[in-house]
């Protein structure tokens, strides 16, 4: 992939950002943007599947847990049976914290889980341990 602006050598990412929220569409788009990765948003676990299946071609897929018609759970577990996509990193964000479900997400392969309100310091955190 192109470096970044930055001389550190880092690679700009494709990040899939996936909730049915606008606002926190947004504001994640935002703090990836902060870090120059390329985003690509959508508001479904189905939107995000059809997307993958035109562009697989993405580095790390960052979804909300709670979504209409298909949960960030689900869309993990598809992804994970994929043999195309199981290799794409997928972190869970939630804004209810229950180690339950943090746990079951971590095991069925999640790189990552992070509570909402997600701050930038949570987007530095993950995009370095996925890019290294």
């Amino acid at each position: 992939m192109a470096a970044a602006g930055g001389g550190e050598g880092e690679r700009v990412m494709h990040v899939l950002a996936v909730d049915d929220s606008s606002v926190d569409r947004a504001v994640i788009a935002r703090l990836l943007r902060n870090f120059k990765h390329r985003v690509t948003t959508v508001e479904s676990g189905v939107q995000a599947l059809e997307m993958l299946g035109l562009e697989p071609n993405v580095n790390m897929i960052i979804t909300d847990y709670w979504m209409p018609e298909m949960t960030g759970f689900e869309l993990l577990k598809r992804i994970k049976e994929s043999k195309d996509l199981k290799r794409i990193p997928v972190v869970i964000m939630s804004s209810e914290n229950v180690p339950t479900r943090i746990s079951m997400c971590m095991k069925e392969g999640a790189e990552d889980f992070i509570l909402k309100p997600v701050q930038q310091s949570d987007v530095s955190r993950v995009c370095s341990r996925i890019m290294r």
